[in-house]
């Protein structure tokens, strides 16, 4: 009897054990199914919180946004992006907001070497006698290349991953953003008047032609264009030349509009019309068209500008510090004009910090217009992101946290006493954070900024080149005083 009942015990252990192995495998074959259903892909980036600026979720607690190629590929919370995709690399989002990179939407990035040389002037008394002069005598590619990397290691230490360029030789510009990692418009100029390296209009006209050729569809992150530098500076005729250029070669234009009330006047007295008008007659309103200060124009200026394919790129820094105006910013986003937010140069600003831009914006049209609603929090930073991608012509690419659009995205620390409490992410963002607060700088989703260091710049390297100009330039000076 024993032995009978041993044997069905035994039984009974081996059906247990079959059955359990059994389990095993499946849950061994579910397992393996769930990680074989998973995606792979480069990146994932976390935030404590994602601020997507995509109309639609604008912000996500704890979320995480997976990258493959360059390209965002998902976007939501953590849970829901770990649990469907798998990452070479992870960047922890801890006590972190994650936002799409800052559009600078009109500077000259060499003029980062000019810094300090000429302030506290009226803006054609600063242009005419102090700028042009110095940039006939100094401005040559040396020159342009190490203003250009200053520039793109300012840009990326603040949060800056995309910006539009207007300055002298261009595709030394277009080389130095290659190296950086940076994404940009790199607009050629082209002026009536002797410039660096041209005697007039005919041969920087031909120049600005030939450089758009060369890189037009050569690059993912640069796009040229064509930069006529303003209506006082290019003549009627010139810019129906240049406007039709544009047009047969399909590339944006970048150009100075109504930016103080001496262009205006000027304007007036030589056609009888306003700025935004001449735009209008040569055809330029047709053109996907980057208008830089758009300072000072008519009610039906506004009307026109917003049936256009022209972007007006508030400068509220370079406005105020040459006294060249206050641009009417809540009259234009009412009607529905694309605008952007730039720095201009940092020769009239003195930096290249969208975060003064951003809080500057917000700020100045509320006590200007005595109104504290205008331009709220989500509103400048709408200019600064995505509106500023859409003014510029690259809304299709960039300025969102949005699947398809290119990974061009920030982190920025909550750490510091300074960001405490937290209420609002947005508020928080436009109101208190700043440059110091940026760890994390990503573009085409390849990281140029981890832990606050740049990483695609030599920066002691660049340190001593940015003396070595300085150097010379402070010598020459004293030579010629």
């Amino acid at each position: 009897m024993k032995r009978e009942g041993d044997k069905v015990a035994l039984k009974q252990m081996l059906k247990a054990a079959m059955i359990c192995a059994a389990m095993v495998s499946f849950e061994g074959y579910k397992v393996m199914s769930e990680a074989e259903d998973m995606r792979a892909v480069d990146t994932i980036v976390h935030g404590r919180y994602v601020v997507t600026m995509d109309g639609v979720q604008d912000v996500i607690e704890h979320g995480a946004v997976a990258v493959q190629d360059g390209a965002i590929v998902a976007v939501g919370t953590a849970d829901e992006i770990t649990a469907s995709y798998a990452a070479s690399e992870i960047i922890s989002g801890d006590n972190r907001v994650l936002m799409p990179g800052f559009v600078n939407g009109h500077t000259h990035s060499a003029m980062v070497l000019f810094r300090g040389m000429a302030d506290d002037l009226a803006l054609m008394t600063w242009l005419q006698e102090y700028i042009f002069p110095m940039e006939g005598r100094y401005v040559d590619p040396a020159f342009i290349e190490v203003g250009s990397e200053l520039a793109c290691w300012e840009m990326i230490q603040g949060g800056t991953t995309s910006f539009v360029d207007m300055y002298f030789y261009p595709e030394v510009i277009a080389r130095v953003v290659d190296r950086c990692g940076l994404r940009a418009v790199i607009s050629a100029p082209m002026i009536d008047f002797p410039s660096p390296g041209f005697k007039g209009w005919d041969d920087s006209f031909k120049a600005g032609v030939e450089f758009v050729e060369a890189w037009k569809g050569k690059h993912s992150r640069i796009t040229p264009a064509l930069a006529p530098h303003a209506p006082y500076t290019v003549s009627k005729e010139h810019l129906v030349q240049v406007t039709a250029k544009a047009k047969e070669l399909d590339v944006p234009i970048s150009i100075h509009i109504a930016e103080d009330k001496a262009e205006v006047k000027t304007v007036s007295d030589k056609y009888g019309i306003t700025s935004i008008e001449l735009m209008s007659e040569v055809g330029m309103t047709d053109v996907t068209t980057v208008a830089a200060h758009v300072v000072w124009p008519r009610e039906s200026d506004i009307k026109a500008l917003a049936s256009s394919k022209v972007g007006a790129i508030h400068n509220p820094t370079s406005n105020l510090k040459t006294a060249a105006g206050i641009a009417p910013i809540p009259a234009m986003l009412e009607a529905g004009v694309k605008v952007g937010l730039g720095t201009d140069g940092a020769a009239s600003n003195n930096d290249l910090d969208m975060w003064e831009e951003l809080r500057l914006a917000a700020l100045l049209h509320k006590g200007n217009g005595g109104d504290p609603t205008v331009v709220p929090a989500r509103a400048a930073l709408k200019m600064a992101t995505v509106g500023g991608a859409e003014a510029v012509g690259l809304g299709d690419v960039t300025g969102s946290l949005s699947v398809g659009k290119r990974a061009d995205m920030i982190q920025v620390s909550l750490d510091s006493l300074r960001l405490s409490p937290l209420y609002d992410v947005m508020s928080q963002l436009v109101y208190a954070a700043g440059a110091r607060d940026v760890v994390t700088t990503i573009v085409d989703g390849k990281v140029l900024m981890a832990d606050g260091k740049v990483l695609t710049v030599d920066e002691a390297v660049l340190r001593q080149k940015v003396q070595a100009v300085a150097d010379k330039i402070r010598a020459d000076l004293a030579v010629k005083k």
